[in-house]
């Protein structure tokens, strides 16, 4: 049996299985990289910019109600994901040097559209300028196998 989704890990989900048949995966965009020799680049950074990437493309969500609704995931995280991620068989990260480059072209003009006298403004004002530091990649020069693609668009894969 295979169990996807982010809430797989919960032992509630899968209580019934005896646990030596079961390998369990946990799959974050986990970032390893430094602006600078101070600064390191926060990984719920780069889950927001994915996730306002993708709830615009797949769902229909402006940016703005993606980072009004962002304490929120995060919470929910905190709760029912977070907790069982150390007892995962194995973990995988999904993050990439070049990712936030990619993430640049698509993320920057829906920042853009949150308008300045809302209160989701200063974090999209934060990320824009976030954004900044890296030389845009066209994310056509992505091969439609990336995962990256899951958020962008143009995958060769169903979801």
């Amino acid at each position: 049996m295979v169990v996807e989704g982010i809430h797989a890990l919960n032992p509630e989900l899968t209580a019934q299985i005896p646990n030596e048949q079961k390998f369990t995966v946990y799959a974050s965009a986990l970032t390893t990289i430094l602006l600078d020799n101070h600064n390191y680049i926060p990984t719920t950074d780069n889950r927001l910019l994915r996730r306002i990437i993708r709830d615009y493309k797949y769902r229909g969500v402006s940016a703005r109600e993606t980072i009004r609704r962002w304490p929120s995931v995060r919470a929910g995280e905190n709760k029912w994901i977070f907790p069982y991620q150390e007892n995962a068989d194995a973990m995988f990260n999904t993050a990439m040097l070049y990712e936030l480059a990619v993430i640049k072209t698509q993320a920057e003009p829906l920042l853009e559209q949150v308008p300045e006298n809302c209160e989701e403004y200063s974090e999209a004002y934060r990320l824009k300028k976030f954004l900044g530091y890296f030389k845009p990649i066209p994310y056509d020069k992505l091969p439609p196998t990336s995962l990256l693609r899951e958020f962008l668009g143009g995958s060769s894969f169903e979801y």
